[in-house]
């Protein structure tokens, strides 16, 4: 004879007792205890895998626009699922938004493949503290935002431990490596694209996919008056003003920089102009200034101005901007603009041998045209950066062109809503996974 006690000392821990009451059995009996065991401990190991009464969804991003896109996310998907709480890997952003920030993006965003390889080891421990951060708190569901080197691996990772991956902001395929739609169709339970053209690209592999727009839509804001701007910056609201956007990473902020301080030097020979520099909260303002600024020596007045982009591109004439997301953002403000971008020797090889498109910026790529100019490597110098910015100052007539090109590109971006959009599809996600668990 046996008896099967079970009890439960709290919702998370669900204990056992089986107990006999002879201890000398015949061998059927014993059989038997050995197959209750058996049977038991698959139980206790399935219900160990019970999604907890309180939800949990991880986030993460390694770009800085990622972070803002994932801080969204974050809010949204509390607003629709009372008690969420959310963890994974992201900046600033993220962290104000509450989300538990298990990795830094910093420790993990990289630029170039020289770079790559030499922050291997940084990124393989912060991939590792992301995985076991997983199997300690059993998401119901991952949402992965754009960042493919890492989050193609992660996704792997996350449908071996049955964690439903929702994708946010797809990957360049249409760019280079087409081959990776196939990876996401194994890995991923939906796409979430922010770009028209990408849903089709997904629909034709057989991907589940919903275009949201762009969340730069909502985002690209201005907040001051050109007067209440210069006076916080200390420029002269009078003077025209050239906006200076290097880039979000250090690397590319000391790539980029240095020639574009060499063109206000330039510019400032023949004409009274000023200039203020866009400092991405990813960069060390300490670090910027007496790594960089502190070593230049032109004549031109450059000003900081941290997180203000927005209004530096709005209450200037022209921006100067390093390929990115930074030139979507300078498009939504109808601000004419010089692209440039330089990167290691190496890099740029490998780019040019492996990239089918023919523009370097998104807006070039939306337009199918060059609507603004660009100044790649070699091309990138402070002599045509100068000549760039230059006529179109003295041009009127082409900054109206760049303008109107703005604005046929703005219902390519989705007239507003995107973030909330994704929070619905993450949570549909999310629900459906629940139902098949409760199924299964």
């Amino acid at each position: 004879m046996f008896k099967i006690r079970t009890f439960t000392s709290n919702r998370h821990e669900i204990c056992r007792e089986l107990r006999f009451c002879d201890d000398n059995l015949p061998i059927p009996f014993a059989f038997l205890r050995f197959f209750s065991c058996i049977i038991l401990f698959q139980i206790m190991k399935a219900e160990s895998r019970v999604p907890s009464p309180v939800s949990q969804v991880m986030i993460v991003a390694g770009e800085r626009s990622g972070d803002i896109y994932g801080a969204g996310l974050a809010r949204a998907l509390r607003a629709r699922v009372p008690g969420l709480e959310v963890f994974g890997c992201g900046g600033e952003a993220m962290s104000q938004a509450a989300v538990d920030t298990i990795v830094d993006s910093h420790q993990i965003t990289m630029v170039g493949i020289t770079e790559v390889v030499s922050g291997i080891p940084r990124v393989y421990r912060a991939f590792r503290r992301l995985l076991q951060e997983v199997d300690r708190r059993q998401p119901q569901l991952a949402v992965l935002i754009d960042f493919p080197d890492f989050n193609l691996r992660l996704a792997r990772q996350l449908k071996k431990r049955r964690i439903p991956v929702v994708y946010f902001v797809s990957p360049q395929v249409w760019a280079w490596r087409m081959g990776r739609v196939k990876k996401l169709k194994k890995r991923i339970a939906k796409m979430i694209v922010i770009f028209d053209f990408e849903e089709e690209i997904y629909k034709q592999a057989g991907v589940p996919v919903e275009y949201v727009g762009h969340p730069l839509v909502d985002m690209v804001r201005p907040h001051l008056t050109r007067e209440e701007f210069c006076a916080k910056v200390g420029l002269d609201a009078s003077l025209p003003t050239i906006a200076l956007l290097p880039g979000s990473r250090q690397k590319e902020v000391t790539a980029n920089l240095p020639v574009m301080l060499d063109a206000a030097t330039r510019l400032t020979l023949n004409r009274k102009l000023q200039f203020v520099l866009a400092v991405a909260p990813t960069i060390d303002l300490r670090w910027l200034e007496t790594t960089l600024l502190e070593c230049y020596v032109g004549r031109a007045t450059v000003r900081t101005a941290v997180h203000a982009t927005y209004d530096a591109l709005q209450h200037s004439e022209v921006a100067v901007v390093a390929s990115g997301t930074a030139t979507l953002e300078a498009a939504i403000r109808e601000r004419p603009m010089v692209v440039v971008y330089r990167v290691s020797a190496l890099t740029y090889l490998v780019g040019k041998l492996l990239v089918k498109v023919p523009y370097y910026s998104m807006v070039n790529i939306l337009a199918n045209k060059e609507l603004v100019p660009e100044l790649i490597q070699h091309d990138f110098t402070a002599a045509n950066v100068a000549a760039r910015v230059e006529y179109l100052l003295d041009h009127p007539e082409a900054r109206e062109v760049m303008i109107r090109g703005f604005q046929a590109l703005r219902p390519r971006l989705g007239q507003g809503g995107a973030i909330e959009r994704a929070a619905d599809a993450v949570v549909g996600v999310l629900q459906s996974s629940q139902t098949t668990w409760k199924a299964g």
